[in-house]
């Protein structure tokens, strides 16, 4: 189930329905990944989102 679609573009606002889409976009990949038996480490886990910025935190 594919909601979302990356593109390259100079847009850089985010509507509700474009966060909410990503969203269940990465839960429904989350879950075929859990059904399917493919993990991840709690560390690299965390390893990920603490490499996540935020657009705006980049700017200060």
């Amino acid at each position: 189930m594919a909601l979302a679609q990356a593109t390259k573009s100079r847009e850089t606002t985010y509507t509700l329905d474009d966060a909410m889409d990503i969203l269940l976009t990465k839960l429904d990949d989350a879950i075929d990944d859990m059904e399917n038996g493919r993990v991840q480490m709690i560390e690299e886990a965390w390893k990920e989102i603490d490499e996540i910025q935020s657009p705006d935190y980049r700017n200060c």
